[in-house]
């Protein structure tokens, strides 16, 4: 009789938003999973129902230090990826990105491990080229507030590229566009989690600008399964790879859908746009659907129902789990 065999699988940041959602595919997959988080903006709450399964680990860990444990696949997940977070500490963002990439290329290296990166959007800054294709190379104020995550992201990326052309390694990097779903942190600073809260709360929604600024966004089960493609891509195939959904809305348009989904009796109101605030974005995903024959399938209204249900409970008190069924 033929058994199959468990992958060891790494996820750094794994009790995090995605990484606690990526955490029990690979598990319900049949895999090893090793979670590393230092619980930054991570939360044991996001992995407690996985803390009795046989097959998981998690260890309190900072990336930025190097980490000694034998595995198969590397997910690198580790980093603050709202705005609030990673401009709080700005220098351990840095480290975060550039440090962590460093460290988990050492580890692969070492024990041969394939390994994925979580890059970003943000390493096209704000685009003059829409929607942004992997091969445009972006447009970032390297000296701007958010240029610990840009910036990081980018280092990260070229650390990532020269591994592989270096060493040999197999290495996967993605770039994911705005994201949201359930387990998004309550006071994360993103708009898809502020514009809910605030309207289950009936407050005013509070926009930056006049709202004209475009975003695309991805549910969470949509981007996990990307990223998984990804992972299990052939080797010769590393991308960097455009993970996102293309249909795209004004921050406007958005607000007004979350007030309509929620029955709320807020109010939009303005504020100004913070410094080097993207005005659109948009991924090409024609690089994902033709290699890694995927692309979005959930809806943005279903998806913020989904998403509100989460809220719903999470504010009120209630169990949360069934709010993504």
């Amino acid at each position: 009789m033929k058994f199959k065999t468990r992958k060891r699988v790494l996820i750094t940041g794994g009790a995090g938003f995605l990484g606690s959602h990526l955490s029990e595919r690979m598990l319900a997959a049949g895999h090893d999973v090793l979670v590393v988080d230092n619980f930054y903006t991570g939360s044991k709450d996001n992995i407690i129902s996985l803390l009795d399964n046989p097959h998981f680990e998690l260890m309190r860990h900072d990336v930025t230090m190097p980490l000694y444990v034998e595995v198969d696949e590397i997910f690198n997940l580790a980093c603050p990826a709202s705005p609030i977070h990673y401009q709080h500490n700005p220098v351990q963002t840095t480290k975060t990105s550039v440090h962590g990439a460093i460290n988990m290329l050492g580890l692969a290296k070492r024990v041969q491990a394939k390994i994925l990166q979580a890059s970003t959007s943000e390493v096209y800054g704000d685009p003059d080229v829409h929607p942004q294709p992997e091969s445009y190379w972006g447009r970032v104020n390297c000296n701007g507030i958010r240029a610990c995550y840009d910036e990081g992201k980018r280092c990260a990326e070229t650390l990532f590229f020269d591994y592989w052309r270096q060493y040999k390694l197999r290495i996967k990097v993605i770039r994911i566009f705005n994201t949201y779903g359930p387990r998004m942190h309550p006071n994360d600073g993103r708009v898809v989690s502020n514009f809910i809260v605030q309207a289950l709360q009936n407050d005013d929604l509070t926009l930056y600008g006049d709202g004209s600024q475009t975003r695309s966004f991805c549910y969470c089960d949509d981007l996990i399964e990307g990223m998984i493609r990804m992972m299990d891509s052939p080797d010769d195939f590393i991308g960097p790879v455009n993970i996102g959904n293309p249909g795209e809305f004004t921050i406007r348009e958005l607000a007004e859908k979350i007030i309509a989904l929620t029955g709320s009796r807020s109010k939009i109101i303005y504020r100004p746009l913070p410094q080097d605030d993207p005005r659109q974005r948009r991924p090409d995903i024609t690089l994902a659907r033709e290699r890694l024959g995927w692309q979005p399938s959930i809806s943005l209204d279903e998806g913020l129902k989904r998403t509100i249900a989460y809220f719903d409970a999470l504010l009120s008190g209630r169990p949360t789990d069934s709010a993504r069924a």
